[in-house]
């Protein structure tokens, strides 16, 4: 069981709200990311969540029980960390090994969870290695195979992988991903990357300055964000935003369309090619546009257009998100 829920969840230092007051339902097995840019609070609620900080005010409920005041050894949770932490000195099964032998579990027990839990991140042939002789990747999964040797409740991942390069990044997302599917254990995962967000996530919570902004599924957060915030930070690129005469077009102070959603062709805007990003299967153009400012512009396969050539957009729409001066959706 790993149902965790927060209600009125406060965090204050001195007169500053870190966490102004959450109210979050995470049902068992589900995966869950929080996201959001640098300061907004994930990493705090996280630390709220497994016993870390302290909650000013407010409840954290684990599987029904009120677990607010309890220490992080009595929650039940697991925590993989942005740094790995691991032993140098110890071989790779000691590490894995070792929360069970501080609890003082009985070896036989220990040895089993310990080979089930190698077979899984496939570091079977690993552990008689020492950390040092291991890549990042290798590494973090050690650190995750620590977590999983003790059955928790919840996984809680902090950043986990803010220290690997490009491409170690996207297996090991695939790998904690499938590890999800195959433990069917709650996951809460911390991460500024929209990306991971939108590819891991079986529920995202937009976090700004400390206020959830909107909770969904990806393609809910995707194709219908609450406010100009959630549109602007969910999506890679981001959503191009237009304000002033051409929003008051749409009965709107705001509108917003995707670079995938804008149309080369002869439509009513005007613009000038800029920066040019060619990646083979996509094209992204930077356009000024007359009396609008700068979009983003996203083409299939290769564009044979060049820097300050003129090209005609029209928006698809259908695809126009409205805002109101408040920022928040129009219907």
């Amino acid at each position: 069981m790993g149902q965790i829920t927060l209600n009125q969840v406060r965090k204050s230092f001195g007169e500053v709200d870190v966490i102004p007051g959450v109210d979050l339902d995470i049902k068992d097995g589900e995966f869950v990311v929080f996201v959001g840019p640098s300061g907004c609070g994930k990493s705090t609620l996280l630390r709220l969540i497994a016993g870390l900080e302290d909650t000013t005010s407010g409840t954290i409920s684990i599987d029904g029980k009120d677990a607010t005041a309890l220490p992080p050894a009595k929650r039940g949770l697991a925590m993989v960390f942005q740094s790995y932490a691991l032993y140098p000195h110890m071989s790779v099964k000691k590490n894995i090994g070792f929360p069970l032998k501080m609890a003082g579990m009985d070896p036989a027990e220990a040895e089993q969870r310990i080979q089930r839990a190698a077979s899984v991140l496939n570091l079977s042939n690993y552990l008689d290695r020492k950390p040092g002789q291991l890549s990042g990747g290798q590494r973090q999964r050690v650190a995750i195979g620590r977590a999983i040797v003790r059955e928790p409740a919840a996984f809680l991942f902090d950043e986990p992988l803010s220290n690997l390069d490009a491409a170690l990044r996207v297996g090991m997302r695939q790998e904690i991903s499938e590890l999800h599917q195959s433990l069917r254990t709650t996951m809460i995962y911390v991460t500024h990357d929209q990306v991971e967000a939108m590819t891991m996530a079986d529920k995202i919570v937009v976090l700004n300055a400390g206020r959830i902004e909107q909770v969904g599924s990806p393609m809910e957060l995707y194709n219908t964000p609450k406010n100009t915030f959630v549109a602007g930070f969910i999506g890679s690129p981001k959503m191009n935003l237009i304000e002033g005469a051409e929003a008051a077009k749409y009965n709107a102070t705001t509108i917003g369309i995707r670079p995938e959603h804008i149309n080369l062709d002869d439509g009513a805007w005007q613009g000038i090619v800029g920066l040019t990003e060619r990646l083979g299967s996509d094209t992204f153009m930077k356009v000024t546009v007359d009396d609008i400012g700068t979009l983003t512009v996203r083409a299939g396969g290769e564009v044979g257009l060049r820097h300050g050539d003129r090209v005609q957009l029209s928006p698809q729409a259908e695809k126009i998100h409205r805002f109101g001066a408040d920022g928040k959706r129009l219907a």
